[in-house]
């Protein structure tokens, strides 16, 4: 395992961090995580170097963190940096940050939160936080020893991402960023921006959903095929981003095995500014295949679930990216007919709009919900 320095923390952290957003569940219900199968991943992803591991407040119903308590025990909470996040999108008043902290305190089984962020920084959320005192509140727990260290994950856009920054000597912030999203978000301009300001920056959604690892367009097969040294899409995806000196940590959600030791051997090559001036060309160039196909930027986030009406909303978008990004219309039918319930179908939905108010990506779900029924129903 490869490390770097976290920002102006000076802490040597692990350039393969182990995201808890997709760990693996039972009867595939999000709050029922299978424990064995996730603690023998995480402790495996720490036996082998990993030792920044990320969760939230909302992660699997609330039981992300209930989870880590217990997986972390026989002397692996001490082997970690711990991150987690306060929901910014539940602080109803002042008093509830300290109540979600101290809640999670107890879930993490554990005296103090190496890295406590605010979750899904959106300029909404932003404005309500400051009017709770949201810099004060960090300051107060940090002198209390609950939380070492503070930072944000951020879904908005570039000037408000930069407002954020200014507004509090942070430590660290966690951005969505991959190949394609260059632009889009904090993009490459905020990565640089929050590097020179001091602060370490964190990846999440390195394969967007695992899209950049699976169901690769043929077009876009043919651009690594002629790479002199053959790697997968998969690491192709992460040695980009650890091309970055500016990157501390790349965060994933391995929930198979196989994943995991993939993502380890990847990350003994990540070093920055080691891929050649013909490697980054051939990512260029299928970044431009990615770009020309794909519908929508949903990232299977969840952030719009649970649907009050019962729709997989990120199901349902995903098969309908699976028709422009991979051309293979029958297959997405086919899926579309078969793994959803009837519950869980476009159909089914009212346009209450809940789903877009808390969208990171700003999708028009309502009006893609919509095209989804015409096309598989």
């Amino acid at each position: 395992m490869l490390y770097r320095k976290l920002g102006k923390t000076g802490k040597e952290i692990s350039i393969l961090g182990y995201g808890c957003m997709r760990l693996p569940v039972i009867d595939g219900s999000p709050e029922r995580i299978d424990e064995k199968k996730a603690t023998e991943l995480l402790r495996y992803a720490i036996d082998h170097g990993v030792n920044y591991v990320d969760a939230a407040y909302s992660y699997h119903g609330g039981m992300g963190e209930v989870f880590l308590g217990k997986a972390l025990k026989d002397g692996y909470r001490e082997k970690v940096h711990l991150a987690t996040k306060l929901s910014c999108k539940r602080v109803s008043c002042k008093e509830d940050m300290d109540r979600f902290l101290n809640e999670q305190l107890e879930k993490l089984q554990t005296d103090c939160i190496d890295f406590y962020l605010l979750h899904a920084v959106k300029k909404s959320y932003w404005e309500k936080m400051k009017k709770f005192g949201i810099t004060e509140f960090l300051e107060r727990a940090r002198t209390a020893g609950k939380i070492k260290y503070t930072g944000f994950s951020f879904h908005d856009e570039l000037d408000v991402f930069k407002e954020v920054i200014d507004a509090y000597p942070w430590d660290l912030c966690q951005i969505q960023f991959n190949y394609l999203d260059e632009n889009f978000q904090a993009g490459v301009e905020g990565l640089r921006y929050a590097a020179e300001k001091g602060l370490a920056v964190v990846i999440m959604e390195p394969l967007r959903g695992g899209n950049l690892a699976s169901k690769v367009p043929e077009e876009a097969g043919k651009i690594w095929n002629r790479a002199e040294i053959k790697r997968t899409p998969a690491e192709w995806a992460f040695r980009y981003l650890w091309n970055y000196p500016e990157i501390s940590v790349v965060l994933s959600g391995m929930s198979e095995m196989e994943h995991l030791k993939e993502n380890l051997k990847i990350a003994e090559q990540g070093y920055p500014n080691s891929l050649s001036a013909e490697e980054k060309n051939l990512i260029s160039e299928v970044s431009g295949i990615y770009r020309s196909r794909i519908k929508l930027n949903c990232t299977n986030c969840k952030y719009c679930m649970p649907c009050p009406m019962g729709v997989n909303i990120p199901r349902n978008l995903s098969y309908l990216n699976d028709i422009f990004m991979l051309d293979d219309v029958e297959n997405a039918k086919f899926q579309y007919g078969v793994l959803l319930l009837p519950k869980e179908k476009a159909g089914n939905c009212i346009e209450c709009g809940e789903c877009e108010d808390v969208c990171p990506q700003n999708i028009k779900i309502r009006e893609m919900l919509k095209e989804v029924r015409e096309k598989f129903e």
